[in-house]
């Protein structure tokens, strides 16, 4: 599974600069409201360090990390919901991410405009928030008519149009749907909506420099990630052992694209586990809590569906005792039945019989 997440905010709060920046690709970075006007987007490599010390180990032929992709839209405005500005239009393209990342500006610089004319980064949250609510309000809104005649047909039918009203009642009194004390039933009976204010959201501070390290006001309950666009668009310029010193210099021990990937992870409850040898060392992504089989499913259907067992070491096993036939001599390679729960970091090699 690959991660995805949609980039909102208001125009000029740094989207563009901070998407060309993390995805290494070129777009248009412009200090004017609007600059963004087709959807980007960029799929980047998941920063690990684990990996590279496996494929130290094992110095496979290739290395593939995780990836998570960005897609960046046109900046939202007040009144979007009406037509306003061109970040309405282009909602669609983040209706199927997994989640949403805003990003909020911090940063003082007065060559860039603010849409509202201050920076008050609590007033652009409010206003990305009524617009994403106000959206959702207009598509189940549209539904409702067929969720009515789908709801004389079966029980499934019903549920949906009652989840519907219950989530438009929601919306109308200010609430996002992932706020609203909805059971897992009820969500999964809208789920074809692909509602925005469902997804998880992140929160990106874009500071000033000096403002890295700096203690944030949280933002709607959750502390915001601390990025400087112009810093992540320096490092996109350098090669990695630049990049390290330049890092160093600034008294980080990661990259922006590190820490708001971190975040990611942890917001959605995933993790990495690793396959390695000679032919490949690569990285997967699973949901936190996963058994064994499902790990061997998101490489292919067949091992899921033919699991016999999971040969498996421990990250820090496997770099101690130096690769599978190490761990297997001192007795770490461990045979891992379908009830198995994945660790973060795992080495795996699956057996399966289709």
């Amino acid at each position: 599974m690959s991660l995805s997440i949609g980039i909102v905010g208001l125009p000029n709060v740094g989207k563009s600069t901070l998407f060309t920046a993390l995805t290494n690709k070129g777009g248009l970075a412009a200090n004017y409201p609007f600059a963004t006007i087709e959807p980007n987007v960029g799929v980047v490599p998941v920063p690990d360090t684990r990996l590279d010390a496996l494929a130290k180990i094992d110095n496979p032929a290739r290395l593939v990390p995780a990836t998570v992709e960005f897609v960046d839209i046109a900046g939202l405005v007040a009144g979007a919901s009406q037509g306003e500005g061109l970040g309405n239009q282009f909602l669609a393209n983040i209706r199927e991410t997994d989640a949403i990342c805003e990003v909020v500006r911090f940063f003082s610089d007065p060559d860039v405009v603010h849409v509202a004319g201050r920076v008050d980064p609590q007033s652009d949250v409010e206003t990305i928030k009524t617009e994403l609510i106000l959206a959702d309000m207009a598509t189940v809104e549209k539904a409702l008519p067929r969720l009515e005649k789908e709801a004389k047909r079966d029980k499934a039918g019903a549920l949906k149009l009652e989840t519907a009203k219950k989530v438009f009642a929601g919306l109308n009194d200010g609430h996002r749907v992932a706020r609203m004390d909805l059971t897992e039933d009820e969500i999964a009976s809208v789920y074809d909506l692909h509602l925005l204010t469902v997804k998880p959201m992140l929160y990106i501070a874009n500071v000033d420099e000096d403002q890295l390290s700096a203690d944030l006001p949280e933002i709607d309950g959750c502390a915001p990630v601390p990025i400087c666009a112009k810093v992540e668009a320096d490092l996109a310029e350098l090669d990695a052992e630049e990049a390290k010193e330049y890092l160093e210099a600034m008294g980080l021990e990661e990259s922006g694209l590190a820490r708001l990937v971190r975040e990611a992870y942890r917001l959605l409850g995933l993790q990495s586990f690793f396959t390695s040898g000679e032919t490949e060392t690569r990285a997967w992504t699973i949901p936190i809590g996963a058994k064994a089989p499902q790990a061997a499913g998101v490489i292919h259907t067949d091992f899921e569906r033919g699991f016999i067992k999971a040969e498996t070491a421990s990250f820090e096993d496997y770099v101690e005792h130096n690769g599978e036939a190490g761990c297997r001599a001192a007795g770490r390679l461990r045979q891992e039945g379908k009830e198995y729960v994945v660790a973060d970091g795992d080495v795996m090699h699956f057996k399966f019989n289709v």
